[in-house]
């Protein structure tokens, strides 16, 4: 028997609603498979991290294995620029912040960048235990609410950059933010570039274009890694902070936009 007009008006929104839970539970599914096996990742190796704490090298296994699950998870990457990195020198290495999968940006680029330290807010310190992981691998912990605090603790690690040829890893726009345009950047950052005269090493991610958090849509997709050349800040003072910020955002929000559209047109051809 043929179904009437209404019959079917109603298989076509259970089928519409069926799609939307399906993205739902995928969303959520893959989330927490991230969540829990970078949780994993993380505190497993602690044992092997104890014999030399605050060591950017115990973060190489989880860095590995935060990849491969990405990879699980249908998250692939790929890093452009690598001749732009000098391992022999310290320097303030910035990141465009999207989501909590840039974890696995981090871990692509740790066994490449050089002597890696990050910076994270104190709150991450107290998740025990993934805070003693982030603890031994040299991760700094600051107070965002005291700036003082923050730039005290910021000021005395960053002397690392000359004396231990270390990079400071720091996300600029200070919050995730997935949309098409890099929000203002924070100060911070670059008074420690300015302070230390190291070079800042702008990199771009590109738009995960496959994740959606408000409409929980989380699928299958390629994402591109620029590491621009650095941004000398030899002989810049305080007064000069201002013109630095805007060059380095200009160069970080062109590349965003170019790798985006690329890393988009790429997905799309999936569809042809």
């Amino acid at each position: 028997m043929a179904c009437s007009f209404y019959e079917f008006i109603g298989l076509a929104i259970v089928a519409l609603i069926f799609c939307s839970i399906s993205n739902r539970v995928q969303y959520y599914t893959k989330m927490i498979v991230f969540i829990v096996s970078a949780l994993f990742a993380a505190v497993l190796p602690i044992p092997l991290m104890l014999p030399r704490p605050r060591d950017y090298r115990n973060a190489l296994i989880p860095a590995w294995c935060i990849v491969k699950v990405g990879q699980l998870i249908g998250a692939s990457y790929e890093i452009r620029g690598l001749e732009n990195i000098n391992r022999d020198s310290g320097g303030v290495v910035l990141i465009n912040h999207q989501s909590a999968i840039d974890l696995i940006v981090l871990g692509k680029l740790w066994p490449v960048i050089g002597r890696a330290t990050q910076v994270a807010k104190k709150e991450i310190f107290y998740l025990f235990p993934f805070g003693l992981a982030c603890y031994l691998w040299g991760t700094l912990f600051i107070n965002r609410q005291n700036q003082t605090s923050a730039r005290n603790v910021i000021n005395r690690e960053s002397k690392a950059i000359n004396e231990r040829k270390s990079k400071i890893l720091f996300f600029p726009e200070g919050t995730r933010n997935p949309s098409e345009t890099l929000l203002p950047f924070k100060k911070g950052s670059f008074h420690v570039a300015i302070q230390a005269q190291c070079p800042i090493q702008p990199i771009v991610v590109s738009r995960y274009t496959y994740l959606d958090s408000k409409r929980k849509y989380f699928g299958r997709g390629r994402t591109i890694i620029s590491i621009l050349p650095e941004v000398n800040t030899k002989g810049m003072i305080k007064s000069d902070i201002d013109s630095l910020v805007s060059n380095v955002q200009n160069l970080m929000q062109e590349s965003y936009e170019k790798i985006s559209d690329e890393a988009s047109a790429a997905e799309n051809m999936k569809y042809y």
